[in-house]
């Protein structure tokens, strides 16, 4: 086992003292840096930093990098949903490291997907349902990883599927 323990600490934003969110760092006990690339090529990371080592990853509308030496998170609700991720990340982690004979390391970023393809997918009619002021938003948001292709009411049974074959060809963190 590589990462075998972390201590949590979480906080808000200094920008914005009265926002809802809280933020996290995962302070790690161990060194995961080794990893990174292997972890990089399991979760299809949104971003990778080779010197010095990190990966970032766009999961639920949150910011995880990871640090050789540290876990940070944005855009939490609360510790518990903190402790949820950094624990699958660890879990991750760990099974990256054990099984790192098998994976073949990647120091580049995954392919992300485009908005304007992501749009073509979607019914265009801005209609707010989701949320958002426009569909090219919506689009946006869905690249992000902000929100799922659920989030559009306007979507009928084939388009849902289309929208969803087209974002499953790309690698997105899932916790």
């Amino acid at each position: 086992m590589l990462l075998e323990s972390y201590r949590l600490e979480i906080f808000n934003s200094a920008c914005q003292p009265g926002a809802m969110a809280v933020h996290c760092f995962a302070h790690l006990d161990q060194d995961v840096g080794l990893v990174l690339p292997y972890l990089n090529a399991v979760l299809g990371g949104f971003e990778y930093i080779q010197d010095p080592p990190s990966v970032t990853f766009k999961a639920h509308g949150k910011l995880i990098t990871v640090h050789g030496r540290k876990i940070a998170i944005n855009a939490l609700k609360d510790e518990a949903e903190a402790r949820k991720i950094v624990e699958w990340l660890k879990r991750e982690i760990n099974q990256a490291w054990e099984n790192r004979a098998d994976i073949e390391p990647s120091f580049t970023a995954a392919p992300r997907p485009q908005v304007i393809d992501v749009l073509k997918h979607l019914p265009k009619t801005n209609c707010r349902k989701c949320g958002e002021p426009t569909c090219m938003v919506f689009a946006v948001r869905l690249t992000e990883g902000a929100k799922g292709p659920d989030a559009c009411p306007e979507l009928d049974a084939a388009q849902h599927r289309q929208l969803e074959d087209y974002l499953g060809r790309f690698n997105l963190a899932a916790f």
